[in-house]
């Protein structure tokens, strides 16, 4: 006997952030949600777990207290033998403040939240979108969800919307058409945990020049987070314009960053084996007929720092307000809001990726980054994810006029990109 078709206002896959926020904020609004986890309760996530003042004023715009996060107050840049530790500038309307907060922690407590909104939480349902395939180029239209339990029983529901909220494009996103662009930027990432004396401090450590193996310059960074509770997370990560990257061996890069920066930190042993992921910088289609994707499904990573929680979180709220005022316009006008709000940074930051794909670019240009104050400032503002289309002062400005330049530049850097 076939299980009878359920019906929702929403059906959401995925559970990290942003699929959480949007559940969250639509079910308190008065829509019904269900909300599809792959992964068990407490689960982890792969993750730097860092929250940049973005993420922070996110957070506050859902009433999700940080009472258990450890508070950050800034940053900590070192290039060769240049250091900066700057403060978080409080630039309005974000905080003067981050956090670092365990995906495992973090994403649990948004998924708590979330059901006691009044949305239905699905752990250990794998899930995809039943779609209605389109003619041509358009489009394919989602009409639900089709999701298997932990029992082995396939279910079906169906909704107005479908929200693909599963991070790094997958099977989902290829039967919507939100796959990664094949000639865009993407990043990888890995990461594990220590025991550090210094796990209290108040500000996160990236060191902005790595080498691989052969010495060649690897545009990214290495990471150190202090969690507050007894560990630090300790990670590298690296974009794919750089010369090599196919031949990179992220656990080498991890064990190099490692022993720079052992000693200083009094790291114990890893905690955990080193995970990595991947970091979607860009997406064919974020939108189509009855279906939005919101957070890293929909490319909301920023190219120069790998940070995308707080793009998770404020475009899971944005899809939420805009199915709760119009059902039936969401899809368009959400992608229309993302453009507005975060195509010309991640743009930029996309091309600024090939820019420093080249290793004397990469290298002449991180002693410029954190040279002086003044550009040090605008390179925390780009790290911290404070930069829009409209922030006033120098950060804005800046980011205005690169993205004005690497425009004209971006055919020759493309053809000129270093070979992976």
């Amino acid at each position: 006997m076939t299980a009878p078709i359920e019906q929702r206002d929403i059906l959401v896959i995925g559970g990290g952030p942003a699929g959480a926020a949007l559940a969250m904020r639509a079910a308190s609004g008065g829509a019904s949600v269900a909300m599809f986890e792959k992964g068990r309760p407490g689960r982890d996530k792969i993750c730097g777990d860092g929250l940049t003042p973005r993420a922070v004023r996110a957070l506050d715009a859902l009433d999700v207290s940080l009472d258990d996060a450890h508070r950050i107050d800034g940053l900590r840049m070192k290039a060769n033998s240049t250091v900066r530790q700057m403060r978080w500038p409080g630039i309005d309307p974000f905080p003067g403040h981050g956090a670092v907060w365990p995906r495992r922690l973090l994403d649990e407590r948004l998924m708590s939240l979330a059901s006691k909104a009044g949305a239905e939480v699905l752990y250990e349902h794998e899930a995809l979108p039943s779609v209605v395939e389109s003619a041509g180029v358009a489009p394919n239209r989602a009409t639900g969800v089709v999701a298997t339990g932990p029992d082995g029983v396939e279910r079906r529901w169906e909704a107005p919307l479908v929200v693909l909220a599963a991070g790094a494009p997958g099977a989902a996103a290829r039967l919507l058409g939100a796959e990664r662009v094949p000639d865009e930027t993407f990043g990888l990432a890995i990461r594990t945990y220590a025991e550090s004396p210094r796990h209290a401090e108040r500000y996160l450590e990236a060191c902005l020049t790595l080498s691989d193996e052969s010495g060649t310059p690897v545009p990214g960074y290495g990471w150190i987070f202090p969690a507050g509770d007894g560990t630090v997370n300790i990670g590298v990560g690296a974009l794919s314009t750089m010369k090599g990257f196919k031949k990179l061996n992220l656990n080498k890069l991890q064990e190099s960053y490692r022993s720079l920066v052992g000693n200083d930190w009094q790291l114990g042993p890893d905690l955990e084996r080193p995970r990595a992921w991947r970091l979607p910088m860009s997406v064919q289609r974020r939108s189509g007929p009855g279906w939005v994707a919101i957070g890293d499904a929909a490319g909301l990573v920023n190219p120069m720092n790998g940070e995308g929680i707080d793009y998770a979180l404020e475009s899971g709220m944005l899809a939420a307000e805009l199915f709760l005022a119009d059902p039936s316009g969401t899809p368009v006008r959400y992608d229309a809001e993302v453009g507005e709000r975060f195509d010309a940074f991640l743009r930029t930051g996309r091309r600024f990726s090939f820019l420093i794909g080249h290793p004397w670019i990469l290298r002449n240009g991180l002693r410029v980054a954190v040279g002086t104050q003044a550009v040090a400032e605008i390179t925390l503002q780009v790290m911290g994810n404070l930069v829009d289309g409209d922030t006033p002062g120098a950060g804005g400005w800046t980011m205005r006029a690169a993205d004005r330049a690497l425009a004209v530049a971006d055919p020759l850097l493309r053809r000129t990109r270093a070979v992976s």
